[in-house]
């Protein structure tokens, strides 16, 4: 074991200490990289350095959820991965101005990292580019495609904001072999031509992982926090505007002679019937909580006002019709005179 380290060690110092190879022959990326890896017999299984610091950005692609009262939402980021490897260092006088490395992906030492606390993966890792300049830097980008499950607060539904907690760990390498940092220009930004479906991002944070997701042991890790909001358009259309109409309209039997019994027992049936509708409608697409939430207090300050008004007449009607005692209107009538 000592004599396999030690090999590593040696092999790392003569790496590091040798003379890039020069190329003035036009060689493509192609041939460049086929003498870099398989002509100076670099090792994909030995890192590139005893600690190797690997640097994340994160763009943001696409954000989407099913509907607007899930908590589940889909992200979809492209990883980009940067870090030093002295082992490919070249010179080509320029020529390049950096090399085309995904053919040779699957020759070259990749970090192994995976996305810790998530629902699921929507798709399969994606390798989309891997460039190689001539410093020995590596950028490696992939895609991800993720289904984030979110904390958000039902009981003043939909005025919450879920946010969404998500992070990137070192599989196997301990933060002692393999460290990861966020990099200091545009580490989590949006594409300019990011989709939005049902989904409203307001805010996002990003730093080192604390007890909360370092559960495995003294692995590298990163995290990043998506704050989410709801579309209060959608709710004050489909939910408050409707609520207020049948309510001014149960309003309207007031107005009302109180001898006209068909038509205010007709609002006031109608009225109730129509909310009820349409409220039942709203919540068959919404979770079901045992908690009162902002919109159960809604909905009953708006069923009390209507079934206030069916009330209110239904008094009247009974004080209208109520037979009046005949010394009472005797009396009454004389004093009047």
């Amino acid at each position: 074991m000592r004599t396999f380290h030690a090999l590593i060690m040696c092999y790392l110092f003569t790496n590091c200490f040798a003379e890039p190879p020069v190329f003035i022959n036009d060689e493509s990326d192609k041939e460049i990289l086929d003498t870099l890896l398989l002509k100076s017999g670099y090792d994909k299984r030995i890192r590139p350095e005893a600690l190797t610091n690997i640097t994340i950005n994160v763009l943001l692609h696409s954000l989407s959820s099913p509907d607007e009262s899930s908590l589940n939402y889909e992200v979809e980021f492209l990883l980009y991965r940067t870090w030093m490897d002295e082992r490919l260092m070249y010179e080509d006088a320029g020529r390049h101005r950096y090399l085309n490395g995904m053919s040779h992906v699957d020759h070259i030492w990749l970090p192994n990292t995976y996305i810790v606390k998530h629902g699921s993966l929507k798709d399969p890792l994606v390798d989309m580019s891997l460039r190689v300049y001539r410093n020995g830097t590596i950028v490696h980008i992939i895609r991800r495609g993720i289904s984030i499950n979110c904390q958000g607060n039902l009981k003043i539904f939909p005025f919450d904001n879920p946010k969404c907690p998500f992070a990137i760990e070192s599989v196997a390498l301990e933060d002692n072999e393999m460290q990861l940092h966020w990099a200091e220009i545009s580490p989590l930004e949006s594409a300019t031509s990011l989709q939005s479906f049902n989904a409203y991002l307001i805010n996002s944070d990003i730093g080192e992982c604390g007890d909360l997701f370092t559960w495995r042991g003294k692995f590298s890790c990163l995290h990043i926090l998506l704050v989410f909001t709801r579309d209060k358009n959608y709710y004050f259309s489909s939910v408050f505007v409707p609520g207020i109409i049948l309510v001014t309209s149960a309003f309207i039997s007031f107005w009302l002679d109180k001898g006209v019994v068909p038509a205010r027992v007709m609002i006031g049936v109608t009225t109730m019937l129509s909310f009820c509708t349409t409220t039942n409608n709203f919540r068959s697409s919404l979770p079901v909580v045992s908690n009162l939430t902002a919109l159960n207090m809604w909905d009953g300050v708006c069923m009390f006002f209507i079934y206030s008004s069916l009330l209110e007449f239904v008094i009247v009607n009974y004080l209208y019709r109520k037979p009046v005692n005949p010394e009472t209107e005797t009396f009454l009538c004389c004093n009047s005179k």
